[in-house]
């Protein structure tokens, strides 16, 4: 075999001393091949260094083992987290995952990466993206394979919609805040088309009225510390309020920043919960106090539904994925 070639099909045949049709056979789990062949196929295979084209294999069995991932936004922590443990949970379940971005989230660019990912041959379908319209566009389309969207259950009502309770974290968040005694508590919010911060913002609004507390209008940003810390300098000149909670964990360093800058102190002046739990959360100055997402768990469900739909099972439980709020030391009661 020339040294620089990749082996193939036929040098695994001539080493296991059998045709390429049982190694194909045996590749393809055929129940006919005795053990013996079938050994002396998998040490021809280690051996050789030998991996089976994805493709080819997806002719002979019909299925491709690639799962579509669909995703219009991985440059923030909760959708590229999303993504990672999607692709954990396939690996386990002997899936490959194929990802693919549109340029934007019009109908057009949504179209021609759901084609990209059918002509890739995948099973089953799954959307990651922070906007509305994707998930609209997606539905628009009339896919015949499954699909699951994930973090779109907050304001849809999709059959096969999985999501951190979003609404539900918000609340627990501005509840923390609430029985530490503040009473005047704003909200940095997430951009207005997020689905995600349409989501935080509702929770928090919902927490503050069920405690018959002001309500304040929530500031709308775009998820980046530079935000939170020009916000927070606008914010802190008036300082009529006691508390934070920030749509993310970015907007609450920026506006930790801004306390800072402005002399005051975090919690003895004002306290700060974020929402993600980044890695870095617990290394901010003070540590955040924020809401976790469970991600791994968020992916594992997504995959289990999935694979239930592709093996043509009902399942009834889209149960979303409870958050859990961190404890740190950016929160405190409010001095009297």
């Amino acid at each position: 075999m020339d040294p620089v070639r990749a082996p193939n099909i036929r040098d695994v045949a001539r080493v296991a001393g059998v045709s390429y049709q049982t190694v194909s056979r045996v590749l393809n789990d055929s129940p006919s091949i005795r053990v013996e062949t079938r050994q002396r196929v998998e040490a021809a295979i280690a051996e050789l260094g030998y991996r089976p084209n994805p493709a080819a294999r997806a002719l002979v069995a019909g299925r491709s083992r690639t799962i579509g991932l669909l995703s219009a936004s991985t440059a923030y922590y909760g959708p590229a987290t999303a993504i990672t443990s999607i692709e954990a949970a396939a690996r386990e379940a002997g899936y490959r995952i194929s990802i693919t971005s549109p340029a934007s989230s019009d109908y057009a660019s949504v179209a021609a990466s759901v084609e990209y990912l059918l002509g890739q041959g995948v099973e089953a379908l799954v959307v990651v993206a922070p906007q509305v319209r994707v998930f609209e566009a997606v539905r628009a389309l009339g896919l015949s394979v499954p699909v699951v969207t994930l973090e779109s259950a907050a304001i849809s009502d999709a059959p096969s919609s999985l999501s951190v309770d979003q609404v539900e974290g918000a609340r627990v968040a501005t509840r923390h805040l609430i029985e530490l005694g503040h009473e005047e508590i704003l909200h940095i919010a997430g951009p207005q088309d997020w689905i995600e911060a349409e989501a935080r913002m509702q929770g928090y609004l919902r927490e503050l009225d069920a405690h018959d507390l002001r309500t304040r209008a929530p500031i709308l940003g775009d998820w980046s510390s530079a935000f939170g810390y020009y916000a927070g300098l606008e914010l802190l000149r008036v300082r009529d309020f006691t508390a934070v909670f920030a749509g993310n964990d970015q907007m609450a360093l920026g506006l930790q920043h801004a306390c800072r800058d402005m002399g005051l102190d975090v919690p003895g002046d004002i306290s700060i919960v974020g929402f993600d739990d980044i890695p870095e959360a617990a290394h901010f100055a003070p540590p955040l106090t924020t809401v976790r997402q469970n991600f791994p768990e968020l992916g594992r469900r997504a995959l289990s539904l999935l694979l239930a739909q592709l093996r043509g099972e009902e399942r009834a439980d889209h149960s979303m994925v409870p958050p859990e709020l961190v404890l740190r030391a950016s929160t405190a009661p409010p001095r009297r």
